[in-house]
């Protein structure tokens, strides 16, 4: 673990204060980190599960000042697809999690603390530059992602207070593995928030690091607090494919709103989970009809585009109207009126774009519009 440690120590050199909305100050100098469900307490001179989170001299440290991914890219690949459709992206994420996935596909810069053979160098930055540079490129929207951006909340709150300041939307990508307070920390600056919801069993939750009635829970809130969710199921055959453990996703999500939508994904091989094979478009099938079975009025069959016929669309609930073609990421029609179905006139449920130009300096995007 040589290279972790090395990293660990230069990670430790860029560092701030948690925000007080996160931590409690315990006896002895320990203190409690609320920024995930783990809720660590951690004593003076040890890092909480997350390995990024750490204790010095009775403070809170945590992430600042860096980034270990940066990208531009189309905002369904998040994938958000009622938010901004055809737009793209800034995408910034850090390093560390509070899960050990044996599949995760962000492994290199999730488990870098974790795993020697994980190597993912920080650059160094700071929020006004992430934010020009998303005005630069035209991209209405700021996303924290590639690790767990929970544990981050602190940094992304700095940046996410100037790009709102620009009229740019925010979003999380996240486990789910939330709290209370850092909910109510971030409500004011994120308004997407797309979900993992990796099983529907609590063992295979703890088999990757956390719990399942965190997640449900921060499902619940997030739709409460009147956050845009979308959930994303990674159907990975022989963990959580079986037609009753879809069933029960499905009829949560649906308990919770039908028009969540629900990305179901096709797996494949990767990081320390090369066993299953790769889901087959009949795995897909059989989650896709388990949503419509509990009557979620949104359902996307992913990672395997142009292999599932016309479900990457978006039909209208109400008079089945195409609303908005693609194919993967990308969008090739958009037939939205601002909220609107253009043939029933209904509301459709998403963060949509009224229609009006963009400006090309990245000032005076359209404003969302929320339903």
């Amino acid at each position: 673990m040589a290279t972790a440690m090395r990293l660990k120590e230069l990670l430790e050199d860029h560092t701030m204060p948690a925000a007080p909305e996160l931590v409690v100050q315990e006896k002895d100098g320990a203190v409690r980190c609320l920024a995930c469900g783990h809720r660590c307490f951690i004593r003076e001179g040890k890092a909480g599960i997350c390995k990024v989170r750490f204790n010095q001299g009775g403070v809170l440290r945590v992430p600042g000042g860096y980034v270990a991914g940066l990208q531009v890219d189309p905002i369904e690949k998040k994938p958000f697809f009622h938010a901004f459709p055809g737009r793209e992206a800034l995408s910034f994420g850090m390093l560390g999690c509070d899960f050990h996935c044996g599949y995760c596909q962000n492994w290199v810069t999730s488990q870098v603390l974790r795993d020697d053979s994980a190597v993912a160098l920080p650059r160094l930055c700071d929020a006004d530059e992430l934010v020009e540079h998303a005005l630069h490129q035209g991209a209405p929207v700021v996303v924290s992602t590639y690790n767990e951006p929970l544990i981050t909340s602190d940094w992304a709150v700095k940046v996410f207070e100037k790009a709102r300041a620009e009229g740019l939307t925010c979003g999380y990508v996240s486990n789910g593995n939330g709290t209370p307070e850092v909910l109510e920390f971030i409500r004011p600056y994120v308004d997407l928030y797309k979900v993992d919801l990796k099983s529907f069993q609590d063992k295979n939750y703890r088999s990757l690091g956390g719990v399942l009635k965190n997640v449900l829970a921060t499902i619940e809130r997030l739709k409460a607090m009147g956050f845009w969710v979308e959930i994303v199921t990674l159907v990975v055959p022989g963990f959580n494919d079986s037609e009753d453990e879809l069933l029960q996703m499905a009829r949560f999500i649906a308990g919770v709103s039908v028009d969540i939508p629900w990305h179901v994904t096709a797996f494949h091989p990767d990081y320390k989970m090369t066993e299953p094979p790769r889901t087959t478009v009949r795995n897909l099938d059989r989650a896709y009809h388990a949503g419509k079975e509990a009557g979620l009025h949104y359902v996307y069959p992913g990672n395997l585009p142009g292999a599932v016929g016309d479900r990457e669309n978006t039909f209208c609930p109400h008079c089945d109207a195409v609303l908005i073609r693609r194919h993967g990421f990308y969008v090739s029609e958009n037939r939205m009126r601002g909220n609107k179905c253009p043939e029933c006139h209904a509301t459709i449920a998403g963060v949509w774009e009224k229609d009006a130009p963009v400006s090309s300096t990245g000032t005076g995007y359209p404003r969302a519009l929320r339903m």
